[in-house]
């Protein structure tokens, strides 16, 4: 399917929900920012809609974000789409009208928006970590309105000879998206951040724990499982973490259970877990299996290409998608089984999404849906 409107750059995931596809797109300057609704059995654009405009976005000052980077959520009623301080929409999902909108969210992302949005409950979960300002904020699904606001407290250490942050401020940035887990009888918002892992409550915003680290810029999205939040630090010096969740306050020398470094962290794919294995992709190529509850290396291979989208599991293979258009399918286990190899015209940038038996895959150029015949 080709004609929806598109960005240099897209890279945000599609969001489905009843037949339905959500894409959020932004031309090349970043001066307009676009949603479209897809019918998932045709690949017929429904609407395509401009949510936002700016004057002067500022310049992304890299190749590898873009203006419309988070990815959008829907539920059964609305649908929300954000590009980060360019702004924040909800939407009703059948008729497509405008809900509200949020345009008075301040941060400065230098080199774009790329956390994206979290629906928790009654909640619209929303992270803005730039050079400036660092903060999460929840706001209400139903009218847009501030339920809570958490700034991040972080003892910074990035400051040159004359007082100002090195690098324009990259070692505040982070683009990462967070997950709410439940472990010791309560809910926790797990949302990394420049050289800080914070756990908060979701429902009120209070700080619970954090895990610090000398990373900075993280944009993978955290796992749960096997009792351990499975977290990556960012970039400098990238390390995956397993850590506990059940502390309090600074857990960084109590709670952290393994620690995995080198080259083969991954940067921008967020790892997968199945049956107590979690499998992490690496941008250059190479995958790792590690033991989930302890770190401990079960296989290690090179797949063809380099990688920024994500990979997905369905419990029994795991489908990883490379920048050149090709998708590796591997069998899930202790040993390395490939499956298969499939190419596109065109690379991903995009993770894919997941509706029914179908895969949603959006890459640079065209939006398509994988099926087997049945």
């Amino acid at each position: 399917m080709t004609g929806v409107q598109t960005c240099a750059l897209p890279i945000s995931t599609p969001a489905v929900q009843d037949g339905r596809i959500w894409l959020t797109s932004a031309t090349t300057n970043g001066t307009d920012f676009f949603v479209s609704c897809v019918d998932a059995a045709s690949g017929k654009i429904l609407f395509e809609k401009r949510l936002f405009h700016c004057d002067k976005p500022e310049p992304l000052g890299n190749a590898v974000n873009g203006y419309a980077s988070p990815s959008p959520a829907v539920d059964a009623e609305r649908a929300y789409l954000h590009f980060g301080s360019y702004g924040t929409a909800c939407l009703d999902a059948q008729s497509g009208a405008t809900l509200w909108t949020r345009e008075d969210l301040p941060c400065r992302h230098y080199r774009g928006p790329g956390s994206s949005v979290y629906l928790y409950r009654d909640l619209v979960v929303l992270t803005f970590d730039g050079v400036d300002v660092q903060y999460v904020i929840a706001l209400d699904k139903r009218t847009g309105k501030t339920v809570w606001k958490s700034d991040r407290v972080v003892a910074w250490n990035d400051l040159d000879e004359k007082g100002q942050p090195k690098r324009e401020g990259d070692f505040r940035k982070a683009f990462s998206t967070p997950l709410v887990i439940r472990a010791g009888g309560k809910e926790q918002l797990i949302s990394p951040a420049s050289s800080v892992l914070f756990a908060y409550d979701p429902a009120t915003g209070q700080e619970l724990w954090r895990v610090r680290n000398t990373a900075y810029t993280p944009s993978i999205t955290p796992v749960f499982g096997s009792g351990l939040v499975f977290a990556q630090t960012g970039r400098g010096a990238p390390d995956l973490l397993g850590v506990r969740p059940d502390g309090a306050a600074d857990v960084t020398d109590s709670h952290v259970a393994w620690r995995v470094s080198g080259k083969d962290v991954p940067l921008t794919p967020s790892p997968v877990l199945v049956d107590g294995l979690l499998y992490m992709l690496a941008d250059h190529g190479v995958m790792t299996c590690l033991e989930a509850a302890t770190g401990q290396a079960v296989w290690r291979e090179r797949l063809p290409g380099n990688f920024i989208a994500s990979p997905i599991q369905d419990g029994a293979r795991i489908y990883a998608f490379s920048l050149s258009g090709k998708t590796t399918v591997l069998r899930a286990g202790r040993a390395f089984e490939k499956l298969a190899e499939n190419a596109l015209d065109a690379g991903f940038m995009a993770s894919p999404a997941v509706t029914g038996d179908a895969l949603i895959l959006r890459t640079k150029t065209h939006l398509y849906r994988i099926e087997a015949t049945k």
